[in-house]
C-alpha cells in the first residue's frame, strides 16, 4: 500500500503546466514536495497565499508563513500574500484550475464528504464548501478504508455532504481511480503489490475494471 507521501507523489503527476492549484489540508499539502521542477505552476492557499513552495527544512522554518492547515511553508520567488477575502474571491471566481482535497468518504457519483463526523468536535467547514462549489477539476487524496477496515469509497456517502458530483479523480493507498459520468469508480492503476481482487473487496461502491490494470509508477 502507498504511504501518504506516495499518494501525494502520484497526484503530482496529474499536475499540468501553468495551473493555479489549491491544496487542501492533510495529504494534499504534501503534493507541494513533488511538483516536477520543469513545470510552471502556482500553489494557492485560501488563507491568502500564492506561490507556496515545499515544506521548509529546520533552518528555514518561519512561523509567520503558514498554509490553511497551520503548517509552516516556504514561499517561491514572486509569491504574493493577501487577505483571505481576496483569496476566496479567486476561488469563487473560478480562477483555480485544480483543487486537491482530502476526504472521509467519496460516492460512486463523485459526491464528497470531508468536513464533519456527527458527534465529534470540528472547527468548521473552512474553505471546503467554496472549493467544491467552484472547482471544475477536483482530485481527492485519501485512505481507501477507515481504521476499522470499512470502505470509504461508497455507493452513497453516509456523512454530511460537502459537494455533489464534483470529484473527478481519486488516489488512495490502494489505487488510482476516476469517476464514471454515469456513476462508478473506474480502476485505472493499482498500488505496487496490490491486486485487483483486494481493491474490489475494499470498495463498497461500484468498481469498473476494464482490461489489465497496470501497477502505479511513482
Amino acid at each position: 500500500m502507498l504511504s501518504k507521501s506516495q499518494i501525494a507523489q502520484r497526484i503530482a503527476k496529474e499536475v499540468k503546466n501553468r495551473q493555479y492549484i489549491n491544496l487542501g489540508i492533510g495529504i494534499p499539502t504534501l503534493v507541494a514536495n513533488y511538483i516536477p521542477q520543469d513545470l510552471d505552476v502556482v500553489l494557492q492557499s485560501e488563507n491568502g497565499l500564492l506561490g507556496i513552495g515545499p515544506f521548509p527544512t529546520e533552518d528555514r522554518v518561519d512561523a509567520d508563513f503558514i498554509n490553511a492547515g497551520k503548517q509552516t511553508i516556504t514561499m517561491t520567488k514572486g509569491s504574493v500574500l493577501f487577505d483571505s477575502a481576496e483569496s476566496f474571491a479567486m476561488i469563487r471566481g473560478g480562477h483555480v484550475d485544480l483543487t486537491i482535497l482530502g476526504a472521509m468518504e467519496v460516492s460512486e457519483n463523485g459526491d464528497i464528504a470531508n468536513w464533519k463526523i456527527p458527534g465529534k468536535m470540528v472547527k468548521g467547514m473552512g474553505g471546503a464548501m467554496d472549493l467544491v462549489a467552484s472547482a471544475e477539476n477536483i482530485i481527492v487524496a485519501m485512505q481507501h478504508c477507515s481504521r476499522s477496515g470499512e470502505s470509504k469509497l461508497l455507493t452513497e456517502c453516509t456523512l454530511p455532504i460537502t459537494g455533489l458530483r464534483c470529484v473527478k479523480k481519486i488516489v488512495t493507498d490502494l489505487a488510482y481511480l476516476e469517476i464514471h459520468p454515469d456513476g462508478g469508480f473506474i480502476l485505472k492503476e493499482r498500488a505496487p503489490g496490490v491486486s485487483v481482487e483486494e481493491i474490489q473487496a475494499k470498495t463498497q461502491g461500484k468498481l469498473i475494471v476494464e482490461g489489465e490494470i497496470p501497477e502505479m509508477q511513482l
